[in-house]
């Protein structure tokens, strides 16, 4: 049975408002996707009733310690990892990364090299580059395919030796969508030495994580960019966990991935992550009575949503491609990347057509989205960036039709 996006539709409040009487149509699931009631009342009942800290003698403070407990074993199974202790929370992706840096890093010397690429956005590069500046490390950075959007495998090959210490690489592109063969990635870092640590915020929401299956050292997330809260999620591997030396305010545990974590946690947006994951779990049981495992439903979920993206992207492309004056940056086929596009229209500027849109309900963004190393090698860094059109599997092929009306002025038929 294929997937109906109109039986998840009602469950998000904002896809079904009007704003100056016109419907509200969500492109912009890459800058963050729209989150469902259950995650609103999962997080404003936290709140509202147990709004505590962890390690109290007294009824909220044991609620929370709980709700920690469950939103490290929710996290083990979303990326599959082979113990809950590897799951780390944070304010989001970009904090972690500069955090856990500052930690991958303190051992680093002059004589050391890091790997990062021109596809990621920057926070997988500039938190490395400066933690390597700060050691006197030396970065070298991986260029794109410029043909397809994805990294130049060769080019990796040649930049990494046995001085490689970490290679930092995105799963997927935030900005063309475009899959990265990263297990191809840990194999190689792998057989010289080098730690890798893998971006994967663009990529949870279209594609079920395996962390075990990749074999990686980190894997970090964003539970925004997947129907949750504000919140960033990273695994590390079992090695890694004791034998890191973090940087901690003394006497703060330091045993476990608490001893990752800085400060009291969000712990009302820990009680959102915990119902987006239910959420995404939860089409996989409208389907049938099966008694699976959360993580079977995850994955059965994920089957369904990434074959309706599919098709979503299979249709844009066909209309896309009737027009003479587009450029697509990335495969124009729908396979091996993600429902986000990265487009440009000749001799109209991003911001211009976003502006536009904007006005009509119709969120898309515009700009290099961080993605500074794409966007210079492709020479769209002066020239306003590309306009960004990202689907979730809770829009529809309508919405599409109504997009292209919106863009029939601007666009020339071939």
């Amino acid at each position: 049975m294929a997937f109906d996006p109109m039986k998840v539709r009602p469950l998000f409040p904002a896809l079904n408002q009007c704003i100056n009487r016109q419907p509200v149509l969500f492109f912009d699931g890459p800058g963050g996707s729209q989150v469902t009631q259950s995650v609103l009342d999962a997080m404003s009942h936290y709140l509202g009733h147990f709004n505590s800290n962890l390690g109290g003698a007294f009824f909220s403070s044991i609620e929370t310690s709980a709700l920690m407990a469950t939103a490290r074993h929710i996290a083990q199974t979303f990326v599959n990892a082979p113990t809950a202790d590897s799951m780390v929370f944070g304010a989001n992706m970009t904090t972690l990364t500069f955090q856990l840096s500052r930690t991958i890093s303190r051992d680093w010397q002059e004589d050391d090299e890091i790997i990062v690429t021109a596809l990621d956005h920057y926070s997988n590069v500039s938190s490395w580059r400066q933690a390597a500046e700060d050691k006197g490390a030396t970065v070298h950075q991986v260029r794109i395919n410029e043909t397809n959007c994805d990294i130049d495998y060769d080019h990796f090959n040649a930049l990494l030796t046995p001085r490689t210490k970490l290679v930092a690489i995105t799963y997927a592109s935030n900005v063309t969508g475009s899959l990265i063969d990263v297990q191809r990635i840990i194999t190689a870092a792998h057989a010289v030495g080098a730690k890798v640590y893998v971006d994967a915020v663009h990529y949870a929401p279209h594609r079920l994580i395996d962390v075990q299956a990749l074999g990686c050292d980190f894997l970090v997330c964003s539970a925004y960019k997947f129907f949750g809260p504000h919140l960033g999620i990273a695994y590390i591997a079992p090695q890694w966990i004791q034998a890191l030396r973090p940087y901690k305010v003394e006497p703060a545990p330091n045993n476990g991935p608490a001893r990752f974590e800085t400060g009291t946690q969000n712990f009302e947006s820990l009680a959102g992550f915990i119902a987006a994951v239910d959420y995404l779990a939860h089409y996989s049981r409208t389907l049938d009575t099966q008694a699976l495992t959360l993580r079977q439903h995850l994955s059965r979920s994920f089957d369904h949503y990434q074959a309706y993206e599919q098709t979503l992207s299979h249709y844009f492309i066909k209309k896309l491609l009737r027009y003479n004056n587009v450029q697509l940056f990335g495969l124009p086929h729908y396979k091996q990347r993600t429902p986000t596009f990265a487009i440009r229209i000749n001799a109209f500027q991003p911001a211009d057509i976003a502006n536009e849109l904007g006005k009509q309900n119709i969120c898309v963004w515009h700009g290099s989205f961080y993605a500074q190393g794409l966007c210079e090698q492709l020479g769209l860094i002066n020239k306003g960036g590309v306009i960004r059109i990202g689907f979730m599997h809770y829009n529809t092929f309508n919405e599409i039709d109504t997009l292209f009306e919106a863009l029939d002025c601007y666009l020339t038929l071939k």
